[in-house]
């Protein structure tokens, strides 16, 4: 497997039994980051049961994270990596297989695809050099032409992003995918570029996710965005996420590349749901001989809540959720403790942390400003007259 990014160049070196490109892996990558999206065929090395014939349809990957499904009508030995020639609306278009055997029906299923349907495209070949060469000329010309269709749709004054360019495996089409928040009229966008760049024109409209996905990029976490590299569905994501995992609504630091709410925020939602669900209701207040405490902030997994005396605003009170579940059911019967803290008090068995120690001793960084001690040249001094003395 291997991508747009590949320094060997796209193709894994399995057509036709030569190696016309590719890193030469056979369609087994070790290192899993040189594809898009990538499926682990845990079926690979299982034998189908006797008199089943193998599945007719493939995954095939294009360019960034597109996937379509083919049907192998003449039954070619493909595996994972292999570049191949399918059919194109017009011509044909050169691709990557990404998924073979039993899980492309699995897959299908999931993307509510028929594998029945007389509409799936089928595969012409295994990619000749001449098919990979013209493929790679193609892909040399998708940068400058998503800059020079940035200008054209930015002279004529439409409300959109050309965030990306793909050419057809023939060179005969070309998809520009866009960003809009409403409806744009580019019929005459179309005609610029049909006549500017001399080939069969589609716009594709893609939101603000996919564009993500589609461009990657590296996340705060310092790992490569999720859409990129293995998430396939949007789910939606809202601040009240952020709030049940007590995150501060910045804008700015809950944002994704994409703009929008990032997707981190579901993965760890449902440990918080069920870890809150033991926790009393913020909003009560509790009631104490010295006055009403409201709820400041939470700490879910160890189970701490702070309070604050409405007259006394600046001092924090940490209490247990216990404790805070005691007081409420005090309240509840009429009565009002003397402190919050009481629970607090009990004797806690306290765990003494391991203290830092400079075992090397080479932590100081002063340390090479020091000058060399006078021992050693002492001793020096001391041996030099103790063997004239012999002498």
């Amino acid at each position: 497997m291997s991508c747009s990014g590949c320094s060997t160049g796209r193709g894994c070196g399995t057509v036709s039994g030569q190696l016309p490109g590719g890193c030469r892996n056979n369609g087994a990558c070790g290192i899993g980051g040189c594809n898009k999206l990538n499926v682990f065929d845990w079926l690979s090395d299982m034998e189908l049961p006797g008199g089943q014939k193998v599945f007719d349809c493939v995954e095939i990957r294009f360019k960034n994270s597109r996937k379509e499904f083919y049907r192998n009508l003449n039954t070619f030995s493909l595996k994972v990596g292999d570049v191949v020639a399918v059919e194109a609306s017009p011509g044909h278009d050169i691709g990557i297989v990404s998924l073979t055997g039993e899980l492309v029906r699995t897959q299908m299923k999931k993307k509510n695809v028929n594998s029945e349907s007389p509409e799936i495209k089928k595969v012409y070949r295994l990619a000749k050099q001449t098919d990979i060469d013209k493929w790679k000329e193609a892909q040399a010309l998708e940068q400058d032409t998503m800059m020079k269709a940035r200008t054209i749709a930015r002279f004529l004054k439409l409300e959109m992003k050309i965030s990306d360019v793909e050419y057809q495996g023939d060179k005969n089409k070309a998809i520009f995918y866009y960003t809009a928040e409403g409806r744009v009229d580019f019929r005459q966008l179309i005609r610029d570029f049909a006549s500017t760049f001399k080939v069969r024109v589609e716009m594709k409209q893609i939101t603000l996710r996919h564009e993500a996905s589609r461009v990657g990029g590296i996340g705060d976490c310092g790992r490569e965005l999720c859409c990129s590299t293995w998430l396939a569905d949007f789910r939606a994501v809202n601040t009240t996420a952020a709030r049940y995992q007590q995150l501060s609504i910045n804008p700015i630091k809950l944002a994704g590349q994409c703009g929008k709410l990032k997707c981190c925020l579901n993965y760890e939602l449902d440990s918080y749901l069920d870890a809150i669900k033991d926790f009393p209701n913020p909003e009560i207040k509790l009631e104490t001989t010295q006055g009403l405490a409201f709820h400041m902030k939470t700490d879910i997994f160890k189970r701490k809540m702070w309070y604050v005396y409405e007259n006394e605003r600046g001092v924090f009170i940490e209490l247990s959720v216990d404790r805070v579940k005691e007081v409420i059911a005090l309240n509840k019967a009429g009565k009002k403790p003397d402190e919050l803290r009481v629970a607090a008090l009990v004797s806690v068995p306290m765990i003494k942390e391991p203290d830092y120690q400079n075992v090397v001793g080479q932590d100081s960084i002063s340390r090479f400003d020091r000058g060399k001690s006078k021992s050693g040249s002492n001793n020096r001094n001391r041996n030099k007259n103790r063997n004239r003395n012999r002498r």
